[in-house]
């Protein structure tokens, strides 16, 4: 099933029919045994109709009080991008480590209110030539650490702020509209196949000037033990979103500007589409 944040409520859509969940994100997100709960509401509820449009034009990112935070090199292709772009630094050689350590890499990403859903506004900084989008399964954890959901992420990224010195990492990475994640929550028990596939398109003056795929498979660690390591010591009383990371990393020659259009597709959730501000 899908939960869709709505300036109404919570819409749920499950098994071809859409129910209307008027309550608070942090407390429908964290209900025991989610799912379940989900389910025999519905069972006394009366589906909705013209729900698609209505969430088209009253959609809001799936996000509470939340923070997002991200995992970096996590894939293969993501260590070798990072090692690349701050070789000047002296910094490639932490991606390598980072990348074969058992500790993973995990940072503070944004704050609900810096961040934005589908059909919103991403940013660049101005004080960067060098930006990316990064596609990136999301997880939304409740306070529990369990993972109840799956999302679409955007980790907008400073490449060149990041490359200079890798210390720069939060000004690469957590600015406001640096993050977004939409447009749904698909809310599951079962795990994601391996075989699910991660698709970025920029569209530029209406040509396509870089596209992409990856799969799930591809990431190096466990969503669990990411999970695990995320909760060893910090508490979220609301749960959290955890971007995992990203496989799709443009050619250096490409930067991001002003007016491009970024759709983000993974199998099974949807797409995520923003415009840069």
């Amino acid at each position: 099933m899908k939960a869709y944040k709505t300036t109404k409520g919570i819409i749920i859509h499950s098994d071809d029919n859409f129910y209307l969940f008027e309550t608070d994100w942090d407390e429908f997100i964290n209900q025991n045994n989610l799912i379940d709960s989900i389910r025999k509401q519905c069972l006394n509820m009366t589906p909705l109709t013209s729900a698609t449009a209505f969430i088209e034009q009253h959609l809001l990112p799936p996000l509470g009080s939340q923070e997002i935070w991200a995992s970096g090199v996590t894939y293969y292709k993501s260590r070798e991008a990072r090692m690349e772009e701050s070789k000047d630094a002296g910094g490639g050689d932490f991606y390598d480590r980072v990348y074969s350590a058992d500790r993973p890499e995990l940072f503070f990403k944004s704050a609900a209110f810096r961040a934005v859903g589908h059909m919103q506004n991403v940013r660049i900084r101005k004080d960067s030539k060098w930006n990316v989008p990064e596609p990136e399964l999301t997880l939304l954890i409740n306070s529990s650490a369990e993972i109840i959901g799956y999302t679409i992420g955007n980790d907008m990224s400073s490449r060149d702020i990041e490359g200079e010195n890798p210390l720069y990492l939060p000004q690469a990475k957590s600015y406001d509209g640096a993050a977004a994640i939409g447009p749904c929550v698909y809310l599951t028990e079962e795990a994601l196949s391996p075989d699910t596939s991660i698709a970025i398109q920029i569209v530029r003056n209406g040509n396509e000037v870089f596209s992409g795929t990856t799969l799930i498979s591809q990431i190096k660690r466990t969503l669990s033990e990411l999970v695990e390591y995320l909760f060893r010591e910090t508490s979220f009383p609301q749960g959290c979103f955890l971007m995992t990371g990203t496989g799709i990393v443009p050619p250096d020659t490409f930067t991001l500007d002003h007016g491009d259009l970024i759709n983000i597709s993974i199998q099974g959730i949807g797409t995520l589409t923003n415009t840069v501000e």
